[in-house]
């Protein structure tokens, strides 16, 4: 019956598709002032437009005292180690956009497919394919799929977004709450604009008022051309009208290099810095606490280079305001290597300007500096990983960590390979302190490591 039913749909869709295409063009021949820009330009970039549904399984904690109790931290994580825990299946709706025909490449949203077992694309003209995942990156909030034996695609040019202006007509194109091909239109409201999430800063979005609901994600944003100009990725659930769209410059960036190795390098600019302190900052003569206190700069590095010195206070990157040595590195997270950055810093009360580019942060650098800052270094072990040697009187070795135990997480978050340690060290590479969660006897531990 289902299949019957989906071929029913499929069946209906392409009839409604054709009807659509024959009244379009009739409209058009005719010279119909219904023929405006906004309906030339979805009529040009509908067809590369695509619905994504996955399949995930996901792992819950099943907590018996859930209903009789308020909730307790402790009885979450009890639960979360295996005790009551169950495989359940879910499924996700998104949009995305062909951007190559002849590779079948599609573009979208990493949340939209995070932990998909499998991932099924629908065109507007009813063809259904699985889709493989090329790369991924959660900080970009960008994926690349490849559909599966697919031929004869429509694709999307992309334009540059550089010279989008406020004001100017925007449109989007979704599938929000599973309303496959909605249209939606407004304008570009602001540029360069940043977000907040619980875990990360976005920056450098195009903020619309055309409206985005859950579904869009991955979406494409067109101009009047009918080309691409933005990925859709976010709304503010606490206001009308206000979504945000990746310009597609940025995403280019970030797709060149998922489509060579299926993930983004972390940039670095060679220094490193905490932060500032009441005292310290008055002594500086800056007028806040706000900002990264630079303590070292690397020989060779970009910062070097650009004359940055021990003692300088980082306080704009990209014309975004730092805060502190946390969010200092969210900026860089949305950065890809050989990236143009401007960087103001305060010396000796004064504010000064300078350029320089991103550098890759490596593994190896990072296997480096780990062994520095913190003083371990591991090895991959069955399940998670295994400290393999502590430098004497470094943070690990104070906090009395030994060969042999158990890293299971770093604040929080699970590191299972050597490539999560090194995004995790990447990540607090500038804390003062680690939240650990270590195993040694078949017992687990969360200590805390100063450094």
């Amino acid at each position: 019956m289902r299949r019957i039913f989906a071929i029913f749909l499929i069946v209906m869709l392409s009839s409604s598709v054709a009807f659509a295409e024959n009244n379009y063009t009739k409209l058009k021949n005719e010279g119909s002032v219904r023929i405006t820009p906004v309906v030339m330009a979805v009529q040009k970039a509908a067809p590369a437009v695509v619905s994504i549904s996955t399949d995930r399984i996901v792992e819950r904690a099943v907590n018996p005292f859930a209903q009789l109790l308020p909730r307790n931290p402790l009885f979450d994580e009890f639960f979360q180690r295996g005790q009551g825990r169950r495989k359940v299946k879910e499924q996700t709706l998104g949009s995305g956009v062909i951007i190559d025909s002849k590779k079948a490449i599609v573009l979208t949203n990493a949340h939209v497919i995070q932990g998909a077992a499998q991932i099924n694309v629908t065109l507007l003209d009813g063809r259904t394919f699985t889709a493989t995942l090329i790369g991924s990156d959660p900080d970009f909030d960008l994926a690349v799929l490849k559909l599966d034996n697919a031929s004869d695609l429509p694709a999307l040019p992309m334009a540059q977004s550089e010279d989008l202006m406020p004001g100017e007509t925007v449109i989007a194109i979704g599938n929000p709450l599973g309303f496959s091909h909605t249209v939606t239109t407004g304008v570009v409201s602001a540029l360069d604009r940043s977000i907040k999430t619980n875990n990360a800063t976005i920056t450098d979005l195009i903020q619309i008022d055309a409206a985005i609901n859950p579904g869009n994600s991955g979406g494409p944003l067109i101009n009047l051309a009918g080309e691409l100009v933005g990925i859709n990725t976010a709304m503010l659930r606490q206001a009308a009208n206000i979504g945000f769209s990746i310009p597609i410059d940025k995403a280019r960036r970030a797709v060149t290099e998922l489509l060579e190795t299926g993930h983004i390098v972390p940039v670095w600019l060679g220094l490193s810095g905490q932060n500032l302190d009441e005292n310290t900052a008055a002594w500086l003569r800056l007028p806040s606490t706000k900002g990264l206190l630079v303590t070292a700069v690397f020989d060779g590095t970009p910062a070097a280079k650009a004359g940055i010195k021990s003692g300088d206070t980082i306080i704009e990157v990209n014309d975004n305001l730092v805060t502190d040595h946390r969010h200092y590195v969210q900026l860089l997270k949305n950065m890809t290597k050989g990236e143009s950055v401007t960087l103001t810093y305060m010396r000796d009360g004064e504010p000064v300007t300078t350029k320089l580019r991103t550098k890759p942060y490596s593994e190896a650098l990072a296997a480096k500096q780990m062994q520095s800052r913190w003083g371990m270094t591991l090895r991959k072990g069955k399940t998670y990983l295994v400290v393999e040697s502590v430098r004497q009187g470094s943070p690990a070795a104070r906090l009395g960590l030994r060969a042999g135990d158990v890293l299971v997480n770093i604040s929080g978050k699970k590191v299972t390979s050597m490539t999560a340690l090194y995004q995790a060290f990447f990540t607090h590479r500038l804390d003062s302190s680690l939240i650990l969660f270590v195993g040694r006897d078949g017992k687990g531990y969360r200590v805390r490591m100063d450094i």
